[in-house]
């Protein structure tokens, strides 16, 4: 009879939970995806792996901790004293409980770091061909994007620079030119060689030069003015770090990863760190160093805006149409791609040391 009733039990609870779901209107996929434990929801490839592999940590750890939690409290009502003179049927050098115990434990923590290295690798993997090609500059306290390469629709490549114009200075405004030492010991002899290079450049004309590179298109903060790096969805974009002075870190927390920005002391960017991403949705995303770098690290914000391919590519022809030393080109450029000109995510604040009111909206 009591074998019944806990089968009776069981039907009624399956039953319960499966119209619980379909009242709901919830997938098992919708519920897995849910199902993050604190993460905030990812917008790329990358960060969706590795919410996966949180979810299914956590659940691994909770299913582990209801064993033991049930095991516990088994034992504490089938083993509990009931006469003075009785004693529980004693385990110890039980061979068989002890195998259980170190192989269960071991098995859960192999899978567990096996499964962390796939992911990390997918994470860290860096493709031949991406489809962007952006070098993100740090410097107190700001950020420079630059636009090096991208593949429209068709599959054809467009170099994203400022015809006839060579690059003079780094993000922070430091003039002078990178020396052939640090650039190559041997420089390639055609710009399709150099292409396959990331520490040498070639010029806007097509011909090597050993001095001074192509100007790509950029934009680049202000005190007054929050830096936008526009992205396409669905592309592979390839992401080149490069510090001016310390070391920085670049943070999207809707990508669910971060990177330090390492100084090599050099403008060569034959050692940076790099990274691929590819964004699944649109929107406009905070990005913050995650490094303390001085005085004003706090505001070191800028702003990712993953938009369709068909705006990102009219974002850089307009940005192409604007003069290099115009202090308005993002602004201007991004009004003439029909989006907001200034960030939504994060406001400039004041450097004055005596201010007390919060971060004001620019007025467009």
């Amino acid at each position: 009879m009591r074998r019944r009733g806990w089968a009776r039990g069981s039907r009624i609870a399956v039953l319960l939970g499966s119209l619980t779901l379909v009242l709901g209107g919830c997938s098992a996929k919708d519920w897995e995806r849910d199902l993050r434990f604190g993460w905030p929801t990812g917008v790329t490839k990358q960060a969706e792996r590795m919410r996966v592999l949180w979810t299914w940590s956590g659940v691994v750890a909770l299913v582990l901790g209801v064993v033991v939690w049930g095991l516990i409290f088994w034992c504490c009502i089938r083993y509990r004293k009931r006469a003075d003179d009785q004693l529980p049927r004693q385990t110890k050098y039980n061979l068989l409980v002890e195998v259980v115990c170190f192989t269960f434990p071991f098995l859960v923590i192999a899978g567990l770091f096996w499964r962390t290295v796939v992911v990390e690798n997918y994470v860290n993997k860096v493709t031949k061909n991406p489809n962007v090609r952006v070098q993100v500059d740090a410097f107190k306290w700001q950020w420079q994007f630059e636009y090096h390469s991208y593949e429209d629709a068709s599959g054809n490549v467009h170099k994203t620079v400022y015809p006839g114009v060579k690059d003079l200075a780094d993000a922070a405004g430091n003039a002078g030119l990178e020396s052939q030492k640090e650039r190559s010991s041997t420089p390639p002899r055609t710009c399709d060689e150099a292409a396959s290079n990331d520490s040498y450049v070639c010029g806007a004309s097509g011909q090597d030069k050993t001095a001074g590179g192509p100007l790509y298109l950029s934009t680049v903060g202000t005190q007054q003015v929050i830096p936008v790096l526009v992205l396409p969805v669905n592309r592979k974009i390839r992401i080149v770090e490069h510090s001016e002075d310390v070391i920085h870190s670049f943070w999207v927390p809707e990508f669910l990863f971060k990177r330090d920005v390492i100084p090599y002391g050099t403008t060569s960017t034959a050692r940076d760190n790099q990274f691929e991403i590819e964004p699944t949705k649109t929107g406009s995303f905070v990005g913050r160093c995650a490094e303390l770098c001085g005085t004003y690290h706090s505001q070191m914000n800028f702003e990712v805006r993953v938009v369709p391919e068909q705006t990102f590519e009219k974002y850089l022809q307009a940005l192409a149409s604007i003069s290099y030393d115009d202090p308005q080109r993002q602004a201007k450029a991004l009004r003439m791609a029909n989006m907001s000109p200034y960030a939504t995510t994060t406001y400039p604040l004041t450097s004055e040391r005596d201010a007390r009111k919060p971060a004001q909206k620019p007025k467009e």
